[in-house]
């Protein structure tokens, strides 16, 4: 009879677990505000609607639940609040019509949402300080592009400074204020004490430029696509760096690198291709450009069953963002939207899992931001119309 009840108590206590893992597991989706397709104020243009180039880059980044939004085929940088209000805008008037529901920003004059005529030509990754300054990525014409034969890239991109009210500040270039143009930009962020860091990419690796406060350049790191390291113990292996991230508190760099290992043909013994092998973090220390550590990331793993046999995958994750603390925010695309590991990096082991929502009609173009604390955003565009939705994941990230 003891064990009868302690069976069902055994029972009860792994299905309440189990119920509990799955409200954990989706992760509640909330609707913001919807944006038209198209050149008013307050659409997106997400397609190249004018149909003579390639669809350009559009960037989010969320502040303290403020959106900004840079339009690389619109040529402008919106900012909103987070009930769709559109507070102030920066467009290139050559290529926009003048907006309607905006006043001009200029003194003496009260005014509550507002618009600036700036040249942007191609405006694309985005950050946001804590004074509420904007940093974005743009590209210089084609005759102001110059060529480095040491590195074999074009120099083409500059960081655009506007202060909080959207007033253009100065450009950023690969010294500082009014620097050579960068080679292209992958992306930008803002790190401990206002710090800024544009990561470049080039034929050989990527470049990352680091700069304090007040725009001085204080590091300059190279990562070179055939120097890169490898676990300790682990032989045969080919690394790919598949993409570069700043903590937020830390002036640290984190690695997310890719190894693989080539798949031998014992009938043939050839070499028949190539298999993950794993995925690892590796943490620099910007000011020493010194490894520090490294993490090993888990697979996401999918099964199928191929002749009566189930079989296992292991596939890659990608990585986000990282957050506060040191925790590193992944993903993986999934059929019902996408699968999130959020990792501690401290030593701990700490994982959290997570599912996010998101229709297939929803990814005809995509943008996503994951803030300081956790806070997942998307701009996310179907045939006729964008939205801007979150995800409270740092709910998630704080039971780390």
């Amino acid at each position: 009879m003891n064990n009868r009840v302690l069976s069902i108590f055994v029972f009860c206590l792994l299905f309440f677990l189990s119920c509990s893992e799955d409200k954990k597991l989706s992760i509640e989706r909330e609707d913001l505000f919807t944006f038209g397709i198209g050149r008013l104020e307050d659409e997106l243009d997400m397609f190249a609607l004018e149909g003579a180039r390639s669809v350009r880059r559009t960037a989010l980044k969320m502040r303290d639940g403020l959106f900004y939004i840079s339009n690389g085929n619109g040529e402008k940088i919106a900012h909103y609040n987070s009930y769709g209000d559109l507070l102030f805008l920066i467009y290139n008037d050559e290529t926009n019509p003048p907006p309607l529901t905006l006043g001009e920003k200029v003194d003496g004059v009260a005014v509550t949402r507002w618009a600036y005529k700036w040249p942007l030509r191609e405006p694309g990754a985005i950050t946001v300080n804590s004074a509420k300054h904007i940093f974005v990525a743009d590209r210089l014409p084609p005759e102001r592009h110059d060529f480095d034969a040491e590195q074999k890239t074009v120099m083409d991109s500059l960081v655009l400074h506007f202060d909080r009210d959207g007033k253009f500040v100065d450009y950023l270039g690969q010294e500082g204020r009014g620097g050579a143009p960068f080679p292209r930009i992958e992306n930008i962020f803002t790190s401990l004490d206002d710090d800024l860091v544009v990561v470049c990419q080039l034929p050989a690796g990527r470049r990352v430029f680091w700069y304090d406060s007040s725009l001085n350049k204080i590091y300059d790191i190279f990562f070179s696509t055939s120097d890169l390291p490898t676990p300790p113990g682990r032989f045969g292996l080919t690394p790919s760096l598949d993409s570069i991230s700043i903590a937020p508190d830390e002036r640290k760099i984190y690695l997310k690198i890719d190894y693989y290992r080539e798949i031998l043909d014992e009938s043939t013994n050839t070499i028949s291709g190539r298999e993950s092998d794993r995925s690892c973090l590796w943490i620099i220390n910007a000011g020493e450009s010194s490894y520090i550590s490294s993490v090993d990331i888990p697979f996401f793993e999918t099964q199928s069953t191929v002749n009566n046999r189930k079989v296992t995958e292991n596939l890659l994750y990608s990585m986000f963002a990282v957050m506060n603390g040191g925790r590193v925010f992944m993903y993986y695309p999934i059929e019902t939207g996408f699968s999130i590991l959020i990792l501690a990096t401290d030593g701990s082991e700490k994982q959290r899992y997570g599912i996010i929502n998101v229709n297939n009609d929803e990814l005809l173009y995509c943008a996503f931001d994951v803030s300081e604390n956790g806070i997942l955003s998307a701009l996310l565009t179907n045939s006729y119309e964008s939205k801007l939705v979150w995800w409270r994941t740092d709910k998630l990230a704080n039971e780390m």
